[in-house]
């Protein structure tokens, strides 16, 4: 079986309801119709249904809900709770109703009031518009200071004698474009996390740069061995080491000779770059020299998971990142 099918299939287990906010889009309604079909969550699909229907003649619409934001009964309750999450910021219940017209907005409220357990959309919508209102409606997860993304890396058919697990795990390489010592400490940990509720493996997180312990003395380099630091000191239990070069993160014999007696050089599956110039870059070499696949940017972080597509996604990726929302409930 192979890594996305694994992750499907143990989306099924769950029976998890997920909320696609782009009913007008003819890819999330075409993916609507294969995620009910092969049983990996439970859909709701806003928009208006006979608009959709409409659009769509060839796509079964039986076993999703449809919800149209515009009409929906619950519509009161969530302007109440907007209105009262926004009070600080002077939000009125006009304004909140005015706000709950935009899918995405009512869709984070559908998350944020317990009617689905996580939310995917932006396959038509920008990032800013799919995140922004997870940031003001859901927010992070409590001692996380920054919503981060990861990617997941898949070995090519013809494997890699560095990636016995089949994947490698990325971060950043989607979402921040600096980081914290702290916000760069979080995303290391919840990538951690990431990896092992969703792709099955056991972290052992490599913190980048182009230093290993101490080999060049730069800001740069200090950030990264600031935020080694601190992941460690919050989440002991997790496998992690730096400041790394790749070189020493990833083949033993180098990891043993500039990181001597580290649990994580030479062996590390999970790799956080130091900010996202180099974790974009990174992730797109690995794809187009190395012939990995890359599922993601997914999002993490988040008090409930919410997650954005690419404009330029198909209805199989966006299968994909249902399945793995769907996963995120777990943590």
């Amino acid at each position: 079986m192979s890594v996305l099918e694994q992750i499907k299939s143990n989306a099924a287990k769950l029976g998890k309801k997920i909320v696609l906010c782009e009913g007008e889009d003819s890819r999330v309604v075409h993916a609507a119709q294969m995620i009910v079909r092969e049983g990996v969550a439970r859909i709701v699909l806003l928009g208006d249904e006979a608009a959709i229907r409409q659009a769509n003649p060839d796509v079964d619409l039986d076993g999703m809900e449809i919800v149209n934001p515009l009409t929906s009964e619950k519509l009161p309750a969530y302007i109440a709770k907007l209105t009262e999450l926004r009070a600080s910021k002077g939000m009125t219940a006009e304004q909140a109703a005015e706000q709950l017209k935009d899918s995405t907005y009512f869709g984070a409220m559908m998350l944020k009031m317990g009617d689905v357990d996580g939310m995917v959309s932006g396959a038509c919508h920008s990032t800013a518009n799919t995140l922004r209102p997870g940031l003001q409606i859901i927010k992070t997860a409590p001692g996380v200071s920054a919503v981060s993304s990861f990617s997941i890396m898949i070995c090519p058919p013809q494997g890699n004698k560095y990636c016995p697990d089949g994947l490698v795990v990325f971060a950043d390489c989607g979402l921040n474009p600096t980081y914290t010592a702290e916000g760069l400490a979080d995303c290391a940990i919840s990538t951690a996390h990431s990896a092992r509720a969703i792709v099955g493996i056991e972290p052992k997180v490599a913190m980048l740069s182009f230093s290993s312990k101490g080999s060049a003395k730069h800001e740069n380099v200090t950030l990264v061995q600031e935020a080694t630091r601190i992941a460690k000191q919050k989440a002991p239990d997790v496998k992690l080491d730096g400041e790394l070069q790749f070189d020493a993160a990833i083949v033993p014999s180098v990891g043993e000779m500039k990181a001597k007696g580290s649990e994580v050089a030479g062996h590390a599956n999970v790799f956080i770059f130091p900010d996202l110039q180099a974790g974009n870059i990174g992730y797109k070499i690995a794809e187009r020299l190395g012939d990995f696949m890359a599922v993601g940017p997914i999002c993490q972080g988040f008090a409930k998971p919410i997650n954005d597509l690419s404009r330029g996604c198909k209805a199989e990726d966006i299968v994909a990142a249902v399945a793995v929302t769907a996963l995120q409930t777990q943590f």
